[in-house]
């Protein structure tokens, strides 16, 4: 797969990461680029008590899952730099647009203590 195509896939992935929380209960990832199958991701969160800090912190671990899942951490190869800043941006930018679609105030909590290094 050469960049541009990565680049494109992942790209989707993370708008499809974040609209696939919007006004649901479950929620869809895709990522796919022109001609290919496409990957989903389900994340379902309606067992969870988003009232609660535990249940926002497995939100966040699911949302963290999702991401890295719809990125392709797993095929990144750490030794290809560039790919590897790829994938961290992908996996950043679909875990902050994820965790905004959600609308919790406790779950932004969490994702700002994660970026602080809590």
């Amino acid at each position: 797969m050469t960049t541009a195509n990565t680049k494109l896939r992942r790209t989707a992935a993370l708008t499809a990461l974040a609209a696939g929380l919007v006004g649901s209960v479950m929620g869809a990832a895709y990522a796919a680029t022109p001609g290919t199958a496409s990957a989903s991701v389900r994340v379902a969160y309606s067992d969870l008590n988003l009232h609660s800090d535990q249940g926002n912190k497995e939100l966040y671990a699911r949302i963290v899952s999702a991401a890295r899942t719809v990125c392709a951490a797993d095929q990144v190869d750490i030794r290809d730099l560039n790919a590897l800043a790829i994938e961290r941006s992908c996996e950043q930018q679909a875990v902050s647009s994820a965790v905004n679609q959600v609308h919790s105030p406790k779950l932004a909590a969490v994702y700002s203590a994660h970026l602080h290094g809590g």
